[in-house]
């Protein structure tokens, strides 16, 4: 198992603005696509961040990956505030594609897909232009986001998420700003990269039909409101 999570809770707010999101069990395995789909305003994003090692649990009493160096306990990482050493782990084993995009406007898309490789120190072994081939955005490699149409930055978005190769792919609505077809296109695009990289993904999105076309297992996040006025959200167990 890649990553296991056990009673994990992250709360922002009091009383009844409060909202508090809790992970009673979630496995994660190398190979397996998931779609994170619930409500708008759910928490998708929320636990996103917290797989991408990005926010820290308010408590947990398990939450562990298991790195090619090793069973890390990221948990414990949090609580000794060991900040290095959960960005490196991050950055290695991770790719994580921004609902926004997040690329850079001052880059190419050649600079732009190569860059997780380029801060790892990861040699030019042909894998952005493979991966801009395989995303469609091969004669894009020139030239900067700002030029390109909404649905040409996300697949370039996807290919910077997986340039280094890494193990767990979390994409945050990749397919969001685009028509129903090109959604599609852009989904089928990115898991054939991820299964030929045999990762894992998690992908959230608003989209129950495009997930299943997509052949993607589902995770749900069920929301109710609580006796002070808050509202707790709960990811359904997933195995």
């Amino acid at each position: 198992m890649m990553l296991s999570l056990r009673e994990v809770r992250k709360t922002r707010g009091e009383g009844s603005q409060r909202y508090s999101l809790v992970i009673p069990c979630l496995d994660l395995a190398a190979g397996q696509q998931w779609a994170l789909v619930g409500p708008s305003g759910c928490g998708k994003s929320t636990l996103l961040d917290l797989l991408a090692l990005v926010l820290s649990p308010d408590s947990a009493q398990r939450f562990d990956f298991s790195s090619e160096q090793g069973d890390v306990d990221v948990a414990g990482l949090w609580r000794d505030a060991q900040h290095n050493r959960l960005a490196a782990l991050r950055s290695r084993e991770m790719g994580y594609v921004l609902q926004t995009g997040g690329l850079l406007g001052y880059l190419d898309v050649r600079a732009n897909i190569g860059l997780s490789r380029q801060l790892l120190g990861l040699a030019d072994d042909g894998s952005v232009e493979q991966l801009a081939t395989q995303l469609e955005v091969s004669e894009q490699l020139s030239k900067k986001p700002g030029a390109l149409s909404v649905g040409q930055r996300q697949r370039v978005s996807c290919a910077r998420a997986l340039a280094h190769n890494p193990r767990l792919l979390l994409a945050d609505e990749p397919t969001a700003a685009l028509d129903p077809l090109n959604a599609l296109r852009v989904m089928q695009l990115l898991l054939g990269r991820v299964r030929a990289q045999a990762a894992c993904c998690v992908i959230a999105t608003h989209d129950q039909a495009l997930a299943r076309d997509a052949g993607l297992h589902m995770l749900h996040i069920r929301c109710a409101r609580d006796a002070d006025g808050g509202v707790t959200a709960t990811l359904e167990e997933g195995r």
